[in-house]
């Protein structure tokens, strides 16, 4: 293969993708317009309206990495004639996890507490119905206009894990982050298109819609 062709290849397809162009879209059940960490924000730090509202922009803007799910098909050995072979008879889809930056009114962290409460009530020690507590998530690459060139929806999504945050003395100049798993029915692949649709679907409080 010469580069010639290597580059003729890559030129036709668009160029090559970029693991830095990509934006995580979605809505928690909880979620709504008006944020009360946001109006904590605003009286601390002098911010208007627009830091009291909950745009979904945020949480994009905010996620450092992401990973788009893999599925491995489960498989079971058959002996046929004279060797065994693989028969496939279900699959398990990877969690995902994400990494986000904390701003100094933990809106993720006080986001992603909201809603571990609305999976499972730890006063009454008790789940909650699934329908309540679940969302699409959609993760997207995009190209070099931000355009979504692919795009993957977890469908009925809710956190699993959120890890904990270490505090540090040694650590001046570090900046916080936060460290989530989803946990997900199924996950969709999807086209430009068709993932941009899903996109605004999920930037919709559940309420409005």
């Amino acid at each position: 293969m010469s580069i010639d062709k290597l580059t003729s290849t890559i030129g036709k397809r668009g160029g090559l993708a970029k693991t830095n162009r990509f934006q995580v879209i979605f809505t928690p059940p909880q979620g709504s317009l008006l944020s009360a960490t946001g109006l904590i924000g605003a009286l601390t730090s002098g911010g208007g309206l627009k830091s009291m509202i909950n745009d979904p922009r945020d949480i994009s803007m905010l996620c450092e990495n992401v990973t788009l799910p893999g599925r491995q098909i489960t498989t079971v050995d058959y002996i046929a004639e004279k060797q065994s072979v693989k028969i496939p008879y279900a699959f398990i889809n990877e969690d995902v996890t994400c990494s986000f930056l904390l701003t100094n009114d933990y809106y993720m962290k006080t986001l992603f507490d909201a809603w571990l409460e609305q999976v499972f009530d730890t006063e009454s020690y008790r789940a909650k119905f699934k329908k309540d507590f679940t969302t699409d998530v959609v993760i997207q690459q995009l190209n070099e206009k931000n355009i979504p060139v692919y795009g993957v929806r977890l469908e009925n999504a809710f956190p699993t894990t959120v890890a904990g945050i270490t505090l540090d003395n040694n650590s001046e100049s570090a900046v916080q982050k936060i460290n989530v798993t989803f946990s997900y029915d199924n996950y969709v692949p999807e086209g430009p298109l068709s993932s941009t649709m899903s996109a605004l679907r999920s930037a919709i409080p559940s309420g409005l819609i």
